[in-house]
């Protein structure tokens, strides 16, 4: 069901029960009022329609919001009533809901819970819906309008709802043989031919993940040019100011890492090292700030403050299954960790410096409780 089928189907149980001749547009900004939105224009900002698969019906909005927009829109208070509870009815029997952009970015990037689970602490709650099928032709239709009015969160929906599992590169190449054929005029049948499909099936959501995203990254939505930097090599996040997002500093400084974009890394890492992370720290010391003795020394102070002392050796011992080395189960025994940093020292009033530093560092840093 896309979005004019559903106005359509929505105008004409409207008819078939309340005997009013509804316009289509009426019928928007009715479909846009039972989720407690002023207007359809209001509703388009942030939200789209969605079928929700979960077990039971949705809670929907109370009817006086309908019926008070019917009003505004001409209608009588009786043909009002009825109106409201025959589109009240015909949604909950349809479950069909809406679900802010926002949240369905969140939820698509695994930020909130797994793909199936219910939200929590988001507005769904408020209106009683769980995850919508994300490959639902409601939502889809929802997100392709939407990024067609240059919504960047949008485009950026879809390009999660796109992305392909694992590489974007290797996109199935067991079957690639089988399309070449097919596409050099070969007639394939059976399983060749299903393979030929599938993998162009697979090409094609590939394109439109691309797509979605580099028109997200255009409009510097700041996830898609992460993402664009991560999947495609782009440098644009690292080479222009961004906001703050909502992501590990240290994940975003391994993606710079990767695309070779060193001040990109240094400044996340930097990031991340000033809120207690002593993997940056070290990280920090041993390469980027390897010249600066005073900031690395800061490092290591600082690295103290937080319960690691990055001079003393760390190494630990785990089992062939990865689980820590228990001597109650026995068996081969496998080592890891690193060596304690060594740094040359500093003047007293250098130190004085780094240790006044890590203690302003420290104090600043909000630290989780045990």
């Amino acid at each position: 069901m896309t979005i004019k089928e559903l106005a359509y189907s929505t105008q004409k149980s409207l008819h078939a029960n309340t005997g009013c001749s509804i316009k289509r547009a009426h019928v928007y900004e009715l479909l846009a009022s039972s989720f407690d939105f002023k207007s359809y224009a209001a509703f388009n900002v942030e939200h789209v329609f969605g079928h929700f698969r979960k077990h039971g019906s949705p809670v929907l909005p109370k009817t006086e919001h309908v019926v008070q927009r019917c009003i505004d829109l001409g209608y009588q208070r009786d043909a009002a009533d009825l109106a409201a509870a025959t589109l009240i009815a015909f949604l909950t029997e349809n479950k069909i809901g809406v679900v802010s952009i926002s949240s369905l970015i969140n939820s698509l990037r695994g930020e909130l819970r797994m793909l199936d689970d219910y939200f929590e602490d988001t507005e769904e709650e408020l209106f009683g819906f769980d995850d919508p099928d994300r490959t639902g032709p409601l939502l889809l239709d929802s997100l392709e309008m939407a990024a067609s009015k240059g919504n960047a969160k949008a485009h950026y929906a879809l390009a999660l709802i796109y992305a392909p599992n694992g590489d974007h590169r290797q996109i199935g190449m067991g079957s690639s043989y089988w399309f070449e054929q097919a596409q050099s005029g070969r007639i394939l049948v059976g399983v060749e031919k299903e393979w030929a499909e599938a993998y162009e099936a697979r090409l094609n959501q590939t394109k439109k993940y691309e797509y979605h995203l580099r028109e997200a990254g255009r409009q510097n939505y700041p996830m898609a040019l992460l993402d664009l930097a991560e999947s495609f090599g782009d440098t644009t996040f690292f080479d222009q100011s961004c906001p703050d997002i909502d992501v590990d500093p240290a994940e975003i400084a391994e993606i710079a890492e990767q695309i070779g974009h060193d001040q990109g890394a240094k400044y996340r890492l930097t990031v991340s090292a000033e809120n207690g992370d002593t993997n940056a720290m070290l990280k920090l010391l041993e390469a980027y700030d390897s010249d600066n003795l005073v900031r690395c020394w800061t490092w290591v102070y600082l690295s103290r403050l937080v319960g690691t002392d990055l001079t003393k050796d760390e190494y630990y011992a785990f089992h062939e299954d990865g689980s820590l080395y228990d001597d109650d189960i026995g068996g081969p025994m496998l080592v890891d960790g690193r060596d304690g940093v060594t740094l040359d020292p500093i003047s007293p009033e250098q130190d004085a410096e780094a240790k006044l530093a890590a203690q302003n560092l420290y104090e600043s840093i909000s630290l989780p409780e045990h």
